[in-house]
């Protein structure tokens, strides 16, 4: 097969669908990278392209699936599949631009240059895209190769031409600067932190809210500080205007208009409006749809939150655990028993007070409780990872380590204790992410307050039985945050009654929902009553 002949590349195409995956994938990559080292005359190289490239979105989606589902190490077998994907997208990429040179020659596809344009910052973005999937940190450059392609397409004019594309499910239409805008719009959506699933809702999000935002050249002496800004020759996205320096590369992200498209969405949600009518996607249920798009809502239209705490940098290793017995165990110093049994609690609890950054915790004595209890935890195998910290705020920490040990996955509930801290706390994955060298990264924010063991059941019909472990979070007037439970995964719904047993057994309300993650519910409550 000579995949540099115009001609022979089509008749393949048709017959294509008969082949199975990875073939499919060999071919349309042989046949894109062939045409790029002997490109044929502009018309036909183009005409190949846009023929192949349903065929490749859907075998690039396909191949992405192997390793979306966690974050990959670089010495992972998916790896070569990760490779395989950027590769393909790289060499599109590559094949556009050489279509826009040689044109600029001879000048017969003139009225081709705003699509060229847009297929050239589209497959640039999808490498960047498939990083964030991966969860791997991105490459050298990768920002500026993309902030190139719509750089020259500003330069030229035609950045804010539409031209077709049936990729785009919603407009089935998009520009130079929409495709360069929704990645920077999934870039503000924590990537890093995202489920595949979530993932997949957000890169389809920023393709149908991208048109509602752009870049301005005029920065304006009255914008804020904390107002997202772009500088397109530095190799990273969006950043508030206020750490970026004046000059002739600035552009203000302006979300304005976007920020009113989603107010919209929510208040078309309120009414009984299903999310595949909005452009959303079919798989997108109500409920999910509005917690993302309310997280999504601050970066995406309004600016930069800035930071609440100051980070700190920090040295030595943080005890972290993922299990939720284990998490049980090293917060109470053994591990959960029926109420039956737990008349040791209160005498156990009565010394612990607020955890305080800076402050050393003593040296272990031999036979001390602390080494009796990693003992009595390797016994029972809730022993903890070890992490070495990278820095931390008051609330939370960003921890590194090359993984050998259990998995940990988004919004997964966790147990941490700092090096200088004495006490386990409770702890909320917010992203992972893996570096090239193999070292994983990962955000934890902390729930505030100290966290106490308590036992739990449901209350009603088809309730009662054997308690399961929960945790207690007392307020934190400083944070101006309420007593809260943090309960099993689905434990949550308004208004319903448990009972819970500390020192004593109490009925609870819940009353709302805090945080959800993969393994917990955190929720407020009120007393209903005191049982016998």
């Amino acid at each position: 097969m000579d995949y540099r002949n115009p001609a022979e590349c089509l008749a393949l195409l048709k017959r294509l669908h008969a082949v199975g995956l990875d073939e499919t994938h060999t071919v349309l990559t042989d046949m894109v990278s062939a045409l790029l080292e002997s490109p044929p005359p502009v018309n036909q190289h183009l005409e190949v392209l846009e023929a192949a490239r349903d065929q490749i979105a859907f075998v690039q989606a396909e191949l992405a699936k192997r390793y979306a589902a966690h974050p990959l190490p670089p010495d992972s077998v998916e790896n070569a599949t990760l490779q395989r994907v950027v590769t393909l997208w790289r060499d599109l990429a590559g094949s556009y631009a050489q279509i826009a040179r040689q044109d600029a020659a001879d000048g017969t596809l003139g009225d081709q240059r705003p699509l060229l344009a847009q297929r050239r910052t589209y497959y640039t973005g999808q490498v960047l895209l498939e990083y964030f999937r991966a969860h791997r940190a991105l490459p050298t450059a990768a920002w500026s190769e993309l902030h190139d392609c719509y750089a020259q397409a500003e330069a030229r004019g035609i950045a804010k031409v539409r031209v077709a594309d049936s990729l785009n499910d919603v407009w089935k239409a998009q520009s130079a600067a929409e495709a360069h805008a929704a990645v920077l719009l999934v870039e503000l959506a924590n990537p890093f932190g995202r489920s595949e699933r979530e993932f997949d809702w957000i890169c389809r999000w920023a393709q149908r809210f991208a048109p509602y935002c752009g870049l301005q050249g005029e920065t304006g002496e009255d914008a804020k500080p904390t107002t997202y800004g772009l500088d397109l020759v530095l190799d990273h996205g969006l950043r508030p205007l206020g750490l970026l320096s004046p000059g002739p590369s600035l552009r203000r992200f302006d979300g304005a208009r976007l920020a009113g498209q989603i107010q919209a969405v929510l208040a078309q949600f309120k009414r009984g409006v299903r999310p595949a009518s909005l452009g959303l996607g079919e798989d997108c249920p109500v409920d999910a749809c509005t917690r993302l798009l309310l997280s999504l809502y601050r970066p995406w239209g309004l600016a930069s939150a800035g930071r609440r705490f100051p980070r700190r940098g920090c040295h030595g290793f943080a005890e972290l655990c993922g299990d939720w017995l284990a998490i049980g165990f090293n917060v109470q110093g053994k591990a959960f028993a029926q109420p039956a049994s737990l008349s040791s609690v209160r005498s156990l609890r009565s010394d612990i007070s607020l955890m305080t950054f800076g402050e050393r915790a003593p040296e272990v004595a031999p036979n001390s409780p602390e080494q009796r209890r990693r003992r009595e935890a390797e016994r029972l195998g809730f022993t903890c990872m070890q992490w070495e910290m990278a820095d931390h705020s008051v609330a939370g920490f960003r921890l590194q380590q090359r993984p050998h040990h259990e998995r940990i996955e988004h919004h997964q509930l966790v147990g941490i204790r700092p090096p200088d801290g004495e006490r386990f706390l409770l702890g909320q994955v917010s992203w992972l992410m893996y570096r090239e060298d193999g070292v994983m990264e990962a955000g934890v924010h902390v729930l505030a307050g100290v966290p106490e063991v308590v036992a739990v059941r449901k209350v009603g019909l088809h309730a009662g039985g054997a308690f399961q472990q929960a945790f207690r979070l007392p307020a934190t007037p400083a944070l101006k945050t309420p007593p809260t439970l943090v309960l099993p995964a689905g434990w949550f719904q308004a208004q319903r009654v448990i009972e819970v047993y500390d020192d004593k057994l109490e009925q609870l309300r819940l009353t709302e929902l805090v945080l959800r993650g993969t393994n917990f519910d955190q929720v407020t409550y009120e007393v209903v009553e005191a049982a016998a």
